[in-house]
């Protein structure tokens, strides 16, 4: 094995379980289309691993690529027709007893792609406004815009019970 595998494999086998809860909540809940989108990241960042290993911004070029990833995914025309769901909800009858971690991950996947990088990165991976603005190559100003769009949308549909009732879509 080289030594630029072996590097690789120990940042891997050191970031690989955030990266996937980060992937999963921009993914709207979405195990399957986290995994891919963990797939493309490490691909990128494996392609670009030489340049990385002598720079110390890995893990910010891993946000980047993944949130990327995630929003250039979300734009597929296909992926605004149809959302797998496990089980089919009953017409009709609202779920009793839901997890209010599940409420906040349904009413998250209904933001639009930008709003929900935003949350994920400001709120879930806890970044300063300014560390999401580059991450996401946008202006502060346009972070804070979009983080408070993101969290009112969140309040309505939480507030209205609009999340439990609808579930995904």
């Amino acid at each position: 094995m080289s030594d630029r595998d072996s590097e690789f494999g120990e940042y891997l086998d050191s970031r690989a379980a955030v990266m996937r809860r980060t992937a999963y909540l921009l993914c709207g809940g979405d195990w399957h289309r986290a995994e891919d989108l963990v797939q493309t990241t490490l691909a990128k960042i494996y392609a670009a691993w030489p340049r990385l290993v002598r720079g110390s911004g890995i893990d910010g070029y891993a946000r980047k690529v993944m949130v990327r990833a995630a929003i250039d995914d979300s734009r597929r025309a296909f992926r605004r027709r149809e959302n797998a769901v496990e089980r089919l909800p009953e017409v009709g009858v609202p779920p009793a007893g839901v997890d209010d971690a599940v409420d906040v991950r349904r009413a998250l996947a209904r933001l639009p792609a930008g709003q929900r990088a935003v949350v994920v990165l400001r709120y879930w991976d806890d970044l300063s406004v300014a560390e999401t603005a580059r991450a996401l190559g946008k202006s502060e100003g346009t972070i804070k815009s979009q983080a408070s769009k993101g969290l009112a949308t969140l309040r309505t549909l939480l507030a209205d019970g609009r999340v439990a009732v609808e579930g995904l879509r």
